[in-house]
């Protein structure tokens, strides 16, 4: 019997909806286009974003501070495996759903709450710049910069918003568990948002006021489980140079070493694209035969079969 194509799947926002109701709908979309790969020959490992979730969580956690004061203020990193419980919740519902419904009743499917290791000296922490939650006016912001000792900067004239870091991830500690299920025939989601922050004191593990950007930490979930590939899919079918100009170029296959060339160039957005494609090169370059794949979630499948997509390889 052939050995099944290892698949590492990011998900991004829209993949998921940015409220409780349209997550519901959203994952069971999501849901067939997984069980799709899975139908496939594909072995799945599902790791995801949580954006609107973790801003939704903090603020409700903040709500509670102001209606009874006795109530401390929640650590960002328990609001994100408050996030990665209550997606994995519906998700891994979704796809057992899907799964029954296609008639495959031997795929366990589980979420892993996963916390994540960062550099405690990661230069991200001396510049945080990721925005969280909602926005506020001065006067609030300057509230809770006081309170709660927060980073608080003005956001494109809409208001302020809570900035925090998003340091690199080095290390996944779960990926003993996660492993181990994953050979075992598991569906496994893992490692969503990002994973839960934490740094390393011994043998404590402190949450971190971070996020992790969870295209890196899917990107090195793959490369621990050894994965053929890296599906980072995103809400353009393919990557492109020159996005939005009159030579915009649209990539089918590029190396490592192209894609590098690329950034150093300027074509990607930080907060965008660029983020996704350093991701993938990692993965590219990280053993021979890797491959990483940027597309839509409806793609997903005809990507895999090298028909669609931006596909990244060592060459």
């Amino acid at each position: 019997m052939a050995k099944k194509k290892r698949i590492v799947i990011a998900l991004g926002g829209n993949a998921l909806g940015n409220t409780l109701p349209e997550q519901m709908t959203a994952v069971k979309i999501t849901a067939r286009a997984i069980v799709d790969l899975i139908e496939e020959g594909c072995e799945v490992v599902v790791a995801h974003g949580n954006g609107p979730q973790v801003g939704m969580v903090n603020n409700a956690m903040l709500a509670l501070t102001h209606e009874d004061p006795l109530q401390p203020n929640t650590p960002l990193s328990v609001c994100v495996a408050m996030s990665q419980a209550y997606i994995g919740y519906d998700l891994q519902n979704a796809l057992r759903e899907e799964l029954l419904n296609r008639g495959i009743k031997d795929i366990p499917v589980a979420t892993m709450i996963t916390q994540v290791r960062v550099d405690a000296d990661d230069p991200a922490f001396n510049n945080p710049a990721k925005p969280i939650g909602r926005f506020l006016t001065k006067e609030q912001a300057d509230d809770m910069a006081e309170k709660y000792d927060y980073v608080m900067k003005e956001d494109a004239g809409r208001g302020y918003r809570r900035v925090v870091a998003s340091p690199r991830p080095q290390e996944i500690i779960e990926i003993g568990t996660i492993r181990t299920m994953v050979e075992s025939g598991d569906l496994v989601i893992a490692c969503g948002g990002g994973g839960i922050p934490v740094t390393r004191q011994g043998n404590h593990l402190k949450g971190a006021s971070a996020v992790i950007d969870k295209d890196f930490a899917s990107s090195l979930l793959a490369r621990e489980l050894d994965a053929d590939f890296l599906i980072i899919l995103t809400a353009v079918e393919k990557v492109a140079i020159n996005y939005g100009k009159p030579n915009e170029k649209w990539l089918d296959h590029i190396t490592a070493e192209e894609a590098k060339q690329y950034m150093s160039e300027g074509h990607f957005a930080p907060g965008s694209m660029l983020p996704k494609v350093q991701a993938a090169v990692e993965f590219a370059e990280s053993a021979p035969g890797r491959q990483a794949l940027i597309t839509l979630l409806e793609k997903a499948k005809d990507g895999i079969k090298g028909t669609t997509g931006t596909r990244i390889s060592q060459a």
